[in-house]
């Protein structure tokens, strides 16, 4: 299987998702956005995942390369490509298939639990996760509507929408169930200054305190990913 991946920024990378892809003999490639990279063709992939980043996704005249990007998500779409969004990567689908993406009620940074609706109890895919898995997030933005082919999965206290599934490949993901301590420590290093302790927000110190929410976050996504791998397999998709 050829997975592309889409980066925003130096930081962000897919982390474990890296780390399953090379365990199950999967081609890597990638577009680095801030090096300029191009985007690939669509013959060139099976599966697309769109991580995360400090920009919005109506930000096209800071970030002149958004709308080749959602250009291309839709394509994929319409290719019946298997897509993964995380974060901005979710939000960047939510408006390619018609949603609305706007500020949150209040910022989400940190360990939270989510929340799945009876639809993903039902759905073999997120059978994995247990019944309120805690789960990493740093968001100011939300997928505040999505188009009724679109099933909403999860929610939050904090956030309505935090997971959705689209035309049975097409999946998005408001938190990261990808990051490492490299991660985690990256983004305090440099995002450290939006910590303010608020009924949302954690401190530092406190994402830092648990790493066996890493551990859990990664297992829940390479167990995602496989199933969804082998479902592919089987032609179910």
């Amino acid at each position: 299987m050829r997975l592309h991946y889409l980066q925003h920024i130096p930081l962000e990378n897919p982390g474990s998702i890296l780390a399953w892809a090379k365990e199950r003999g999967h081609s890597l490639s990638h577009t680095f956005f801030f090096d300029g990279e191009p985007l690939p063709e669509l013959q060139d992939f099976d599966w697309l995942v769109i991580m995360g980043g400090p920009m919005n996704i109506y930000e096209e005249e800071r970030y002149p390369w958004l709308a080749a990007e959602k250009e291309l998500i839709r394509q994929s779409i319409e290719a019946g490509k298997v897509l993964l969004g995380i974060c901005l990567g979710s939000q960047l689908i939510a408006d390619v298939i018609g949603g609305k993406v706007t500020t949150n009620k209040q910022p989400e940074i940190g360990w939270f639990p989510v929340y799945f609706h009876q639809e993903a109890r039902e759905d073999p895919l997120f059978s994995v996760f247990p019944e309120e898995p805690v789960v990493f997030h740093w968001h100011y933005d939300t997928f505040s509507v999505l188009p009724e082919e679109a099933q909403v999965y999860a929610y939050s206290a904090a956030c309505k929408h935090q997971a959705y599934v689209y035309r049975g490949r097409v999946f998005g993901f408001q938190f990261h169930l990808e990051n490492t301590a490299e991660l985690l420590q990256g983004y305090i290093a440099e995002s450290g200054n939006e910590l303010n302790k608020a009924d949302y927000v954690q401190t530092a110190a406190e994402l830092i305190a648990h790493p066996e929410y890493l551990v859990r976050n990664n297992e829940w996504m390479a167990a995602f990913l496989t199933r969804l791998e082998e479902k592919m397999n089987r032609g179910e998709l």
